[in-house]
């Protein structure tokens, strides 16, 4: 699977729609304050939603895999919590509620699994991103 994604801008300022080679389409905009119409969530709600749906994701497959019972999986996050960061940091914090059928030593070991998520490996690594013009 390739994990790419075209973002084409619209008519309506500051909406995006998203794309990938599967077909699915999803949209990012910007609040009124902003200047956008607050259609759709924002790009930085959206890094959250792809670290929440990863972690998740991580979790389930894991304690599948493991024969974990869990019932339910929710991962609250937030960006920079404590207001402005200092330049060039940024923190995200989150929280993971698990609920199931698990020992402390599973409970703890889910979190660490919560950590090898594809996505939180990629946020937590020296990431180049090279831009060009076409």
């Amino acid at each position: 699977m390739t994990n790419s994604v075209l973002a084409t801008g619209t008519t309506t300022p500051y909406r995006v729609t998203l794309t990938n080679p599967q077909g699915h389409h999803w949209y990012a905009d910007e609040p009124v304050e902003k200047g956008g119409l607050d259609t759709a969530p924002n790009p930085l709600q959206m890094l959250l939603s792809a670290l929440g749906a990863c972690t998740t994701v991580t979790l389930e497959m894991y304690a599948t895999h493991k024969g974990i019972k869990i019932d339910h999986v929710q991962v609250d996050l937030i960006l920079n919590p404590d207001g402005d960061p200092e330049p060039g940091t940024n923190k995200i914090e989150r929280k993971i509620t698990l609920k199931g059928d698990f020992t402390e030593d599973q409970h703890k070991r889910l979190l660490k699994v919560a950590e090898s998520c594809p996505v939180h490996k990629l946020l937590t690594s020296n990431i180049q991103i090279q831009t060009a013009l076409v």
